[in-house]
């Protein structure tokens, strides 16, 4: 049975690099066989919070929103691609992220950071790890954290210089990660109903 995993993305510039390594870990993800899709936060284009999914009454949330909330549910596992901007969250990726709670219950899901300097938006990523899971998600070990990002990836995702073989080279290590994980919170859904 082939993963299904969502990739996130949530920047919202004219000028956007982190779509660079989106691409780059979908890519990679269906190289080793599982079922991705991309979910840009841009193209979604979900309001400001107001309320959340679970707060509209039946049938009337709006189509993207409906959407969005029954691929959340059907997926095995989500990574987040995350940018930083000073020192903390992109709001267009906490934006959708915040529409949604208990649609991402029990599931793996794993952080990918990127930006333009060396620090990587380890930053950033170090603040999603704690809002993803009190978002009731299980957040793997492993990372990935990519630096001067319009030089580690060319413009169709392809890997560039050293930084891109690093990339490359810590990719299967995060990919098994999450694999692992994907696969023990399935079983474990499928043999005991979770407790809320």
């Amino acid at each position: 049975m082939a993963d299904n995993i969502l990739v996130f993305y949530g920047s919202y510039r004219s000028d956007r690099m982190g779509i660079r390594l989106a691409n780059y870990i979908v890519a990679a993800f269906r190289g080793r066989g599982s079922d991705v899709e991309l979910i840009d936060a841009k193209n979604i284009g979900l309001p400001m919070l107001d309320r959340m999914y679970k707060e509209y009454p039946k049938g009337s949330a709006p189509p993207a929103m409906d959407r969005l909330a029954a691929k959340i549910r059907a997926a095995d596992a989500f990574v987040f691609v995350v940018g930083e901007y000073n020192w903390g969250m992109q709001p267009g990726l906490k934006n959708l992220t915040d529409h949604f709670l208990e649609e991402w219950f029990w599931r793996p899901a794993a952080i990918v950071s990127y930006s333009a300097g060396r620090f990587c938006g380890v930053r950033a990523g170090t603040a999603w790890h704690g809002t993803l899971a009190e978002m009731g998600m299980v957040v793997i070990s492993s990372t990935l954290a990519v630096g001067t990002i319009a030089q580690t990836l060319t413009v169709d995702g392809t890997p560039a210089g050293d930084a891109g073989q690093a990339l490359e080279k810590g990719f299967p290590r995060f990919a098994d990660d999450l694999s692992w994980w994907t696969e023990a919170a399935r079983e474990q859904r499928a043999r005991r109903p979770p407790p809320y």
